[in-house]
């Protein structure tokens, strides 16, 4: 079992930046890939950026890219990302999400292949 800890929501301007922070707790020993996933409001969850074990893998949505970075310190049992150019757009409770995998440069944008998540952290970005 993994639990997942989110960090470092809150409330920014447009233009701001904010970095989220995922702490994992627990059987960290393995290899796992991390995500980061974002549920607008009135709106369906979606798949922000996503990072394989080893790091050397990453995704991002088309609307973050660019702006986005995501990065993980598996030492500390960490996952990071940092959002600049923040907008409006942006509002939303973020999640971490994490899974085993048997591969350190797999990585995956489903949810479904998630099998870990965070309770959440909102973002709330003000025009």
């Amino acid at each position: 079992q993994v639990q997942l800890v989110e960090s470092g929501g809150g409330l920014v301007q447009a233009g701001g930046s904010l970095r989220l922070s995922c702490a994992a707790s627990g059987r960290t020993y393995d290899m796992y890939i991390m995500g980061w996933f974002r549920q607008p409001p009135g709106k369906e969850r979606e798949s922000v950026a996503a990072i394989s074990w080893s790091g050397a893998n990453t995704w991002y949505a088309t609307s973050v890219k660019g702006r986005f970075t995501i990065s993980r310190d598996n030492a500390k049992n960490t996952v990071h990302l940092q959002m600049n150019s923040l907008k409006a757009e942006d509002t939303a409770v973020y999640y971490c999400a994490a899974d085993r995998s048997d591969s350190d440069n797999y990585y995956t944008t489903r949810a479904e292949n998630y099998g870990y998540w965070g309770q959440g952290t909102q973002v709330t970005v003000s025009s």
